[in-house]
C-alpha cells in the first residue's frame, strides 16, 4: 500500500479530530463529571468502604475517531468502559449519548442506545454462549432488534457479517461452537456481534490480551478497518502502551490512574511529550532494544511500586506518594486536567516534568548519533 493511499484511508479520521478540536463537530458521546463508587467489605461486620473505581472525569468521544484508555491494572478503565455501555450506573454525573442523557432514555430512544454503543469483552470464550453455534449466537440479536425479519435474510447477514470480519469462506463457522475455534476466531466472532446491530461506538476492552502475540496485529487491523469503513468510534481499553499507539496512531489517548483521567490528547503528543509522571514512568517502563534507552529511562524510579488503596486514596494528587518529582503543594492540592503543550495533564509540575523528558530525549539521541 503506497503512503498516499495509507494517507486517505485515515483522512476521515484525522478530519474528525481536527473538527473535535475547533468545536465544529458535535461529539458522539460525552462523560461530564461521572463518578462511580462500589461499596467494599472486608468481613462481615466490617464498615462498608466506597471504592473509586471512576473520579469525575470528564471526556467526549467523536464520531469516527479511536481513544485509548490506558493505564495500570486497577486503574479504573474496565469500570470507565461499564460506564460508557450502560452496564454500570454512575454515582453521580451525566452520561450523554447523541446530545441525550442515557439514564432519562426510554422506549425506542433507550434501544437506539443500546444498540449504538457495543461492547467487545476481553474474554471470548466466557462471552460467547458454549451451548449455541456461530449463526445462533449472531442471529439472534439481529432478529430480536428487527434488523431482518426472516430467518433467510437472517442467514444471509451473518455471512456477511462473517465475511467482514475475514472468516471466510463462512459456511465453515455457521454450525460450529465457541471451544471448536481458535482464540483469534473467537475474538472475530465478538468483532462481528459488535457490528451487527450497526453500532456508532464500540467499546473493546482489552480485546487482544488473551490471544497469541502472532494474532494480535490482525485483530487491531481488523478493528481500524471497521473504524474506516464504517466510521465507527472505537475506544480501545488496555494496559499496553504499543499496541494503543498502533491502534489509535491518528486519535487520542487518555491516561488513567486510581479512576482519574491524568493526561489527555493526541496520541503522538502525549506520548513524545508526556506532561504527567505517571505516563513518564508508564513509557519507562516498556521495554526497548536499544540499551542506550533502556538506561535512561531507568533513571525515572518511582518512590514505590505499590498503588495506594483506592478506598483511601491519598490527599491532594492521588500519584504523589509514588511520583519522584512530588513536593509540598502535591499533598495538599489535587491537580485538574489543564493544557499542557498541544495535550491536557492533571499535574502541578506538568510543564517542568515535560521539558525535563525532552532534555533527556534528546541527550539519548545526542549520544546515540555521536
Amino acid at each position: 500500500m503506497s503512503v498516499r493511499e495509507l494517507e486517505l484511508q485515515q483522512e476521515p479520521l484525522r478530519r474528525s479530530r481536527e473538527l473535535s478540536r475547533t468545536g465544529e463537530q458535535q461529539a458522539l458521546m460525552s462523560l461530564q463529571g461521572v463518578s462511580l463508587y462500589y461499596e467494599r467489605r472486608r468481613g462481615m461486620m466490617a464498615p462498608a468502604e466506597k471504592v473509586g473505581a471512576v473520579v469525575d472525569v470528564d471526556l467526549d468521544i467523536y464520531p469516527g475517531e479511536i481513544i485509548a484508555l490506558v493505564g495500570e491494572s486497577g486503574c479504573g478503565k474496565t469500570s470507565l468502559g461499564s460506564v460508557l455501555t450502560g452496564l454500570a450506573k454512575p454515582t453521580s454525573g451525566r452520561v450523554l449519548f447523541q446530545g441525550a442523557d442515557i439514564a432519562g432514555l426510554k422506549g425506542e430512544r433507550y434501544q437506539d442506545f443500546r444498540g449504538g454503543v457495543q461492547m467487545v469483552q476481553q474474554d471470548s470464550y466466557a462471552a460467547l454462549n458454549p451451548m449455541r453455534t456461530i449463526y445462533q449466537s449472531l442471529s439472534a440479536p439481529i432478529l430480536q432488534r428487527k434488523i431482518v425479519k426472516r430467518r433467510k435474510a437472517a442467514r444471509a447477514r451473518v455471512i456477511e457479517l462473517l465475511e467482514t470480519v475475514g472468516l471466510t469462506p463462512p459456511d465453515r463457522f455457521l454450525d460450529k461452537y465457541p471451544h471448536q475455534l481458535s482464540g483469534g476466531q473467537r475474538q472475530r466472532i465478538l468483532m462481528a456481534r459488535a457490528i451487527s446491530l450497526n453500532p456508532k461506538v464500540i467499546v473493546a476492552d482489552e480485546p487482544v490480551s488473551m490471544i497469541d502475540v502472532s494474532l494480535r496485529i490482525s485483530i487491531l487491523n481488523l478493528m481500524a478497518e471497521l473504524n474506516r469503513k464504517l466510521d465507527i468510534a472505537i475506544v480501545y481499553i488496555t494496559h499496553d502502551l504499543a499496541t494503543a499507539r498502533y491502534i489509535a496512531e491518528r486519535g487520542r489517548m487518555a491516561v488513567m490512574y486510581l479512576g482519574r483521567v491524568m493526561e489527555l490528547g493526541g496520541v503522538d503528543d502525549v506520548l513524545s511529550r508526556p506532561g504527567h509522571p505517571y505516563l513518564q514512568a508508564l513509557l519507562s517502563a516498556v521495554p526497548t532494544p536499544d540499551p542506550d534507552i533502556a538506561k535512561a529511562m531507568l533513571e525515572l524510579p518511582l518512590r514505590s511500586l505499590e498503588m495506594p488503596n483506592a478506598a483511601r486514596p491519598p490527599a491532594g494528587c492521588r500519584f504523589h506518594p509514588r511520583c519522584p518529582h512530588a513536593i509540598d503543594l502535591c499533598s495538599q492540592e489535587e491537580p485538574q486536567l489543564r493544557p499542557v503543550g498541544a495535550s491536557e495533564a492533571a499535574c502541578h509540575l506538568a510543564e517542568q516534568t515535560m521539558a525535563g523528558w525532552q532534555e533527556r530525549m534528546a541527550a539519548i539521541r545526542a549520544a546515540r548519533d555521536s
